[in-house]
């Protein structure tokens, strides 16, 4: 499926001409002298993860991180020669995330990282592994909202400062009322309590959200998304050859099965399925065009 997000990518990676940083824990030729592209070798690799994101990035303490992302990430740099033990995690808040690969800071990220074209003025990206969209996460026992229309009238939660719930009142439900918290956990709290009635955000967000063993089987995702949001994996602008790495790596990950091995793993208990439309023949972007 051709989306004109994959074309706005490829063309961002056409006019990348700066050459990749290293960070500071992996050497000057981190992967470069692996056929193919990529390898470990003796050589640490940086990758930028999130760690507030149950089910997709999160760590807690010195405590190994767990997740779709985390999952994902090992299984790509295992492809590409890497040992579980030369990984250094890092985490990458959302707004840091550009700085970190300009600053080298990290080798890569994987942390539900939508490519657009603003961020691909920036930096460069792989992928994507895993196409996500907007979603609705409701009561289990919920029958009357399939879709972002069934929201007017009721009350929405979302995180304040994020766009997804003003989206589902600009574009499809201009009577709702939203209900901000300062993240997805509190309103998932309001979601038991019956204090609003949805929240709204990534769908695989809300599955991860939801497959924490606190809410299990309490919760489920509408499976009707209303955005694409491609996840890609960050790289240093110009970063060519590990790109090359990684696209290779994912579509092995994808023939195989292993992607979605890792997702149904790390959404136990949860009533969603990823969506077979976005996800089927998922296109990867071009490399250094």
């Amino acid at each position: 499926m051709k989306t004109p997000w994959m074309k706005i990518a490829a063309l961002g990676a056409a006019g990348a001409l700066a050459l990749s940083a290293c960070s500071p824990s992996a050497s000057e030729d981190a992967g470069a002298e692996a056929e193919g592209g990529g390898g470990g070798g003796g050589d640490t690799i940086t990758v930028g993860i999130k760690y507030d994101q149950p089910g997709l990035g999160f760590r807690e303490g010195n405590n190994p991180p767990t997740g779709f992302d985390v999952d994902v990430a090992k299984a790509v740099l295992a492809e590409m020669g890497y040992e579980e033990d030369q990984i250094e995690w890092v985490e990458s808040p959302t707004p840091q995330r550009e700085n970190m690969l300009e600053n080298g800071q990290v080798d890569m990220i994987f942390a539900t990282y939508s490519i657009t074209e603003e961020r691909d003025e920036r930096v460069d990206f792989a992928g994507p592994y895993f196409m996500a969209g907007q979603d609705i996460l409701v009561r289990s026992d919920e029958e009357d909202i399939t879709q972002p229309e069934d929201l007017n009238g009721r009350n929405l939660c979302s995180v304040a400062g994020s766009t997804p719930a003003q989206n589902v009142r600009d574009m499809y439900a201009d009577e709702v009322e939203l209900v901000e918290q300062d993240g997805y956990s509190e309103c998932l709290t309001f979601l038991q309590s019956g204090q609003v009635d949805a929240v709204t955000t990534d769908d695989i967000i809300l599955a991860g959200l939801a497959a924490t063993e606190e809410y299990a089987g309490q919760f489920k995702v509408v499976g009707n998304p209303f955005s694409e949001e491609p996840y890609g994996v960050g790289l240093p602008e110009g970063d060519t050859e590990n790109c090359e790495a990684v696209n290779e790596a994912i579509q092995t990950l994808q023939e195989n099965g292993t992607i979605d091995e890792l997702l149904a793993t790390n959404t136990e208990g949860v009533d969603y399925e990823a969506n077979a439309e976005l996800n089927d023949n998922i296109e990867l972007v071009s490399c250094g065009e």
